[in-house]
């Protein structure tokens, strides 16, 4: 098993969609890139502790690369926004890739470069940085969007955003059933 640590907005839609791949084993929502040891979910949300809300994800590379793992990510956020994804603003819903090897790192900028060099591409300000500490969140986080699917932002927020993953990587999902 390889590991990806992306931070792309609020937790509960990432966890939501790369639970949703196949070849990978495990998602876990959490806080990265930070200061101070074992951040909770009001001291990263205050913003005074530096930490981005992000996911850790176990896959295996002979199922699913870390290169589409990165197609999938900059599809499901905007990596153009400064500290925000649609209503949530802050440092805790940065866009960031914490890499985990020189090899991650050099995907990582080379998938950004792809996407800048598109026609009208807009600036992307997406971090690429060591991974350093991930600290998983409070249990209730934890495949929130499976276990509270009628909640207000899942309902708008993250259901949406999964349907259009979902249209887009088909070919990727794990098999029904």
């Amino acid at each position: 098993m390889a590991v990806a640590t992306l931070a792309g907005g609020c937790f509960w839609c990432l966890e939501a969609v790369f639970s949703a791949l196949d070849g990978v084993d495990r998602v876990t929502s959490g806080y990265c890139g930070g200061a101070g040891a074992a951040p909770t979910y009001e001291a990263v949300c205050s913003g005074t502790t530096g930490h981005a809300e992000a996911v850790e994800i176990e896959f295996d590379p002979r199922r699913i690369s870390y290169a589409q793992l990165l197609e999938v990510f900059f599809f499901i956020h905007d990596p153009t926004t400064l500290n925000r994804q649609g209503a949530d603003v802050g440092t805790q819903y940065r866009s960031a890739i914490f890499v985990h090897s020189l090899e991650q790192r050099a995907e990582a900028l080379e998938a950004i470069a792809r996407l800048e060099a598109l026609p009208g591409a807009a600036h992307i300000v997406t971090e690429v940085v060591d991974a350093g500490v991930f600290y998983a969140a409070e249990d209730y986080h934890q495949r929130y969007f499976e276990n509270n699917p009628g909640q207000g932002y899942c309902a708008f927020v993250v259901a949406p955003k999964l349907a259009k993953f979902r249209s887009r990587f088909a070919a990727l999902l794990k098999p029904a059933g």
